[in-house]
C-alpha cells in the first residue's frame, strides 16, 4: 500500500510565501500529490483575500492551481462527526480536528502541519510532521 499524506493549510500557503526555504519544502510536498480537504482550499482562499490582499481572481486562481496538484476531499457529515470524537479525545481545536478527521478518513499516515505537535500520532495511524523544523 502506498503511503498517503495530507497537507494542512499552512503548507499550501507556504508555496507562495516569501520564505524561500519553506516555499521549496512546501512545493516538494505538493509535488507528491497530497490529500487536502475542501476546508484547506477555503482557508487558503480566505488568507489570500484577507491577509495577503489578493484580488479575488488571483485568490481563486491560486486555489485552482492547488486543487490541480492535490486530491481534494469534501468535508461531510462523517468528517464532522469524526472530528468531534478526535477533538474530545485529543483536546484539539475544532478546525484542527476537522483537518485530522479528513486525513484519518482518507487513510493518510502523515499530516504535514505546523499547527499540531510534531511527532504526535493521532488515531493510531496519523503521524504529525512539521516539515519546516530544522534538524
Amino acid at each position: 500500500m502506498t503511503a498517503k499524506c495530507f497537507a494542512d493549510t499552512n503548507v499550501v500557503l507556504y508555496t507562495i510565501g516569501k520564505n524561500s526555504r519553506k516555499a521549496e519544502i512546501a512545493r516538494g510536498i505538493l509535488a507528491a500529490r497530497p490529500v487536502v480537504s475542501a476546508q484547506v482550499i477555503k482557508e487558503a482562499i480566505n488568507v489570500c483575500l484577507r491577509k495577503l490582499g489578493f484580488e479575488r481572481t488571483k485568490a481563486y486562481a491560486f486555489a485552482d492551481a492547488v486543487m490541480k496538484l492535490t486530491d481534494v476531499l469534501p468535508v461531510d457529515e462523517t468528517t464532522i462527526r469524526r472530528s468531534a470524537e478526535l477533538a474530545i479525545r485529543y483536546q484539539l481545536a475544532n478546525w484542527d480536528a476537522l483537518i485530522v478527521a479528513a486525513a484519518v478518513l482518507a487513510g493518510c499516515d502523515t499530516l504535514y502541519s505546523e499547527d499540531l505537535q510534531h511527532g504526535q500520532v493521532l488515531a493510531n495511524q496519523l503521524s504529525v510532521v512539521n516539515p519546516f523544523i530544522t534538524a
